[in-house]
């Protein structure tokens, strides 16, 4: 201890800090960019989003909702969209529903709205089954928790007797 009582180092070291070089800072930056770069690459490969999620058939393009969805109101409408030359009949909670295609409803008068009859519709044009729940339908609305849905569909030119299913389910709130 010096008189004044302070403390001070003696040796040959004078207190400097050793620090990397400005070359090693941005060798470890662009390591931790390109292994940051790298994850993100990774995780967009290994995700799995849309039809793949849905695992369906190749058959059908989309189904509404979706499966597993789990805020469905009571009275939304479940729409499939099959592949052209392909129709078919719904099944909700064991309820198998009369199918009307657009092309067999009466030629609407210009101005005038032709009322759809209560059940599924099936869209010639677009290859497409949508129903929505309603007052008088065999399903005025779905049940509250899980809801199933199966999809029996066949291609148009060899019948129904050729028919594949689908199903899925649905949480109601």
């Amino acid at each position: 201890m010096a008189a004044d009582g302070v403390n001070r180092c003696t040796g040959g070291n004078n207190g400097t800090v050793k620090r990397p070089s400005p070359a090693a800072k941005r060798t470890i930056a662009a390591l931790a960019v390109g292994l940051g770069l790298a994850l993100v690459v990774v995780g967009l490969n290994e995700s799995v989003t849309g039809r793949a999620a849905q695992r369906l058939p190749d058959q059908i393009q989309s189904i509404n909702p979706v499966r597993s969805a789990a805020q469905v109101q009571r009275q939304e409408k479940i729409e499939i969209d099959l592949i052209d030359g392909y129709t078919g009949v719904l099944v909700v909670n064991n309820v198998e529903l009369d199918v009307v295609s657009l092309d067999a409803l009466p030629v609407a008068k210009p101005g005038q709205q032709v009322s759809l009859p209560l059940a599924v519709i099936f869209e010639p044009g677009n290859n497409t089954l949508s129903f929505q729940p309603t007052e008088g339908a065999l399903v005025e609305k779905y049940n509250t928790g899980v809801n199933t849905v199966t999809v029996r569909y066949w291609k148009i030119v060899d019948g129904q007797s050729a028919a594949r299913s689908f199903t899925w389910q649905f949480n109601v709130i």
